[in-house]
């Protein structure tokens, strides 16, 4: 096997646009808004293509600061888009879903990257950006997950403790099918980009325990947190708000 990751031509990856644009297709013949996802189509690629140019540009700087810049922007956009499934007041809640992310995304990310992985320099942009989109991405679907179930249950005049364990549970569904799926119904991206790398798979599942623990543990701690610093009050703010 090739020790290295082969290169895919522009000219193959359009064929990789082939089934995506078939449900595009589908979702025409059905009279279903297509528009909506053609345009998160285009989004991702226009997406993808600008942050392969700025990674690379933030690989060769080696700078810490503007790694710290760059898990700025990361944990703040994730925290507004955590908020997402709540149709109004997301500013009252978005200190709380930032506190969150903060607290058990950046305590996880500092247990791997210095613990597990003891990183020199302790910034290595190359390895500590993608942890961080990992982590802090689990814990933005937790939160969204939570919040949205907490305002179901509270619109039901559930009891704020009943609602905050039945959202917290909710929300660890997607993380928790994946434990069990693991090795048996799928092979998670980075095993998998290891394995086509030409990486040992002895060595590729000790990086994918790593990942799943981690994701696994930010995505609980950062529920639970989140969950913990709403108030029965603010909840039923929202509620109303949504009336």
């Amino acid at each position: 096997m090739s020790q290295s990751v082969q290169l895919i031509p522009f000219s193959n990856l359009i064929l990789a646009f082939i089934p995506a644009l078939i449900v595009v297709a589908i979702f025409y013949r059905w009279s279903l808004d297509f528009r909506d996802a053609f345009y998160a189509i285009s989004r991702m690629l226009a997406q993808l293509l600008l942050v392969g140019y700025f990674l690379s540009l933030i690989f060769k700087s080696d700078q810490a600061l503007i790694v710290l810049l760059v898990l700025l922007v990361m944990v703040s956009t994730s925290s507004w888009i955590a908020l997402r499934t709540i149709k109004a007041k997301r500013k009252h809640l978005f200190l709380k879903a930032l506190s969150a992310i903060v607290v058990a995304g950046g305590l996880t990310l500092v247990l791997i990257s210095q613990g597990v992985l003891g990183l020199r320099p302790w910034y290595a942009p190359r390895i500590l950006i993608p942890l961080a989109g990992m982590i802090f991405a689990q814990a933005m679907n937790s939160i969204s997950l939570a919040a949205e179930r907490m305002e179901a249950e509270t619109a039901r005049h559930v009891t704020y403790e009943k609602a905050r364990g039945i959202a917290l549970r909710a929300s660890l569904i997607p993380i928790t099918n994946s434990l069990f799926a693991v090795g048996l119904v799928s092979l998670p991206g980075m095993m998998t980009g290891q394995i086509l790398s030409g990486v040992s798979p002895l060595i590729a599942v000790r990086y994918q325990i790593m990942v799943m623990c981690m994701v696994f543990g930010a995505s609980g701690i950062a529920s639970a947190f989140f969950l913990k610093l709403i108030k029965p009050r603010e909840i039923d703010v929202v509620i109303r708000a949504n009336k």
